[in-house]
């Protein structure tokens, strides 16, 4: 058996793999108008509009 040869590559040093878990209420400012948008509607009514273009095969969907 011949020697060993080293590999070319370095570690991955650069962080890119790290996460942090986030909910959009930490991305959201509270004063944003979308907030208050969403306080003042109630998007119930939606809900049977679009029943229909969504699929009963694989998971439920989660509403944002």
């Amino acid at each position: 058996m011949q020697g060993v040869i080293a590999m070319m590559s370095k570690n991955n040093t650069n962080g890119r793999n790290q996460f942090a878990m986030l909910t959009i209420d930490d991305l959201v400012p509270q004063d944003h108008l979308v907030r208050k948008i969403d306080a003042a509607l109630d998007f119930e009514f939606i809900y049977p509009i679009v029943e229909a273009t969504y699929s009963d095969l694989g998971r439920p969907s989660i509403d944002p």
